[in-house]
């Protein structure tokens, strides 16, 4: 009986010593902080070497090159969440943003180009296919949903994760 009263008692104590682990850099969940909104700076335009009115590979009767899928999607007005999740093999981005009419569809978070982003950011942009003819509506109407795997390499060298939407973008720092 003393026995199970002292083993309870010090399984009491041992947990009850565990309460910092919640603020410190072990616990996963403290990895990334919470995201923060800022207005979004204008992107600097970048010029191609290339003509673009003369075509990279000409196709043939004898050899047709593979047709690249083209994303059609535009950038979604606001993002209002943003949260970076980390797993066993990587992590995952996990964005909510706000259009400005209902009906979006095909929503992607789109990687920008790594030139365009300083070293240690993991850039993004929330896009969406949106219609043009469908009315505004309540805000939780409009919400849209996205989210993408990142693989651990990439995300130990990451320092920031950006997402950028039409009016705002959220950055999660480490």
């Amino acid at each position: 009986m003393h026995r199970r009263v002292f083993l309870s008692m010090a399984g009491a104590f041992a947990l009850s010593g565990c309460g910092g682990f919640r603020d410190s850099r072990i616990n996963p969940r403290n990895w990334f902080g919470r995201s923060t909104a800022r207005p979004r700076t204008a992107a600097a335009s970048t010029a191609e070497g290339g003509n673009p009115l003369i075509p990279e590979r000409e196709d043939s009767i004898f050899r047709r090159a593979p047709r690249a899928e083209v994303y059609e999607g535009t950038p979604v007005d606001q993002i209002t969440e943003l949260s970076v999740e980390r797993t066993s093999e990587g992590a995952i981005i996990r964005v909510t943003g706000q259009t400005l009419q209902q009906g979006a569809f095909d929503v992607r978070l789109v990687p920008e180009r790594p030139e365009d982003a300083p070293g240690g950011v993991l850039s993004y942009e929330l896009r969406a296919l949106q219609p043009s003819d469908t009315p505004q509506g309540p805000p939780r109407t409009r919400q849209v949903h996205a989210a993408v795997f990142v693989s651990r390499e990439d995300i130990e060298r990451a320092t920031r994760v950006r997402v950028r939407g039409l009016r705002n973008e959220r950055v999660s720092s480490r």
